[in-house]
């Protein structure tokens, strides 16, 4: 299977995961007059701070995937090849910590505090994922080497090896 095709497959799953967390934090955006909260205007540029910095760490697994796991961060067309590189080598879950950050970093930009609310649902349903899903099947999958690697690597807090 060609990385071309992979990295293709790899753009429309991560476009479409995305764009429907964006979609609800843009229809929780327009719940913030009913709320009557709003997040300080000076943190707007924060927010493009933090969009910038979640695309540039999701591209990274994106491509770290792509490239050296041969495959996408799909479930269902996931990585051939167990990845501890890249952002992996510093935490497990960088992809979810990017998508956050995005989401963050959007609604601080448009001062809304339901789409910061969304962007922290997005982290409480990655984490439940990860907890009863990915790990689960990554290490029946990945045996000993997943193993070590979660003993070794924070799941959601970076930092170096153990």
């Amino acid at each position: 299977m060609s990385t071309l095709w992979t990295a293709l497959r790899a753009a429309v799953y991560t476009s479409g995961f995305f764009l429907l967390w964006a979609w609800l934090a843009i229809g929780a955006h327009r719940q913030d007059d009913r709320l009557g909260w709003y997040v300080p205007e000076p943190l707007a540029g924060a927010g493009v701070a933090l969009m910038l910095a979640g695309a540039a760490l999701a591209a990274w697994c994106i491509a770290t995937f792509v490239v050296r796991g041969r495959g996408t961060p799909a479930p269902f067309d996931a990585p051939r090849v167990f990845v501890a590189t890249g952002p992996y080598r510093w935490v497990r879950n960088p992809m979810y910590i990017g998508g956050f950050l995005v989401l963050a970093g959007y609604a601080l930009c448009a001062g809304s505090v339901a789409a910061l609310g969304v962007a922290f649902v997005m982290l409480l349903a990655a984490h439940v994922f990860v907890l009863a899903y990915e790990e689960p099947t990554l290490e029946a999958r990945f045996g000993d080497s997943y193993r070590e690697y979660r003993r070794a690597t924070r799941r959601w807090i970076p930092g170096p090896p153990r």
